[in-house]
């Protein structure tokens, strides 16, 4: 059974930084697919960005520049490092393995402006 958790969220001014982290389970993870979602109130959720299995990166054009994924596949985490956020970046975070279902409880983030 595929199991995500995310952690890292908080409470950070505008400008400030955050790093996700997202362990997995259940899966062999150094051979999925990852990538981090986000989901503002009365929005859809949108991709942020995405790492392949040999670390090759793809980043949404809102965060493209500001924010870093990576993962350490000795211990099943994928990471996302946040700079210069935004309160445009307020939004409950989602870890996923690319093309299975399993969601995590995600984490929240909130910058103030």
């Amino acid at each position: 059974q595929v199991q995500l958790s995310e952690s890292g969220g908080g409470l950070v001014q505008s400008g400030g930084s955050l790093r996700l982290s997202c362990a997995a389970s259940g899966i062999v993870f150094r051979r999925n697919f990852m990538s981090w979602s986000r989901q503002a109130p009365g929005k859809q959720r949108e991709f942020v960005a995405s790492i392949s299995r040999s670390g090759d990166t793809n980043y949404a054009d809102s965060v493209k520049g500001r924010f870093t994924i990576s993962r350490d596949n000795a211990n099943n985490t994928m990471f996302l490092l946040m700079t210069s956020l935004k309160p445009e970046d307020t939004a409950t975070y989602y870890c996923n393995v690319v093309g299975v279902p399993t969601r995590g409880q995600g984490t929240q983030v909130t910058v103030s402006s």
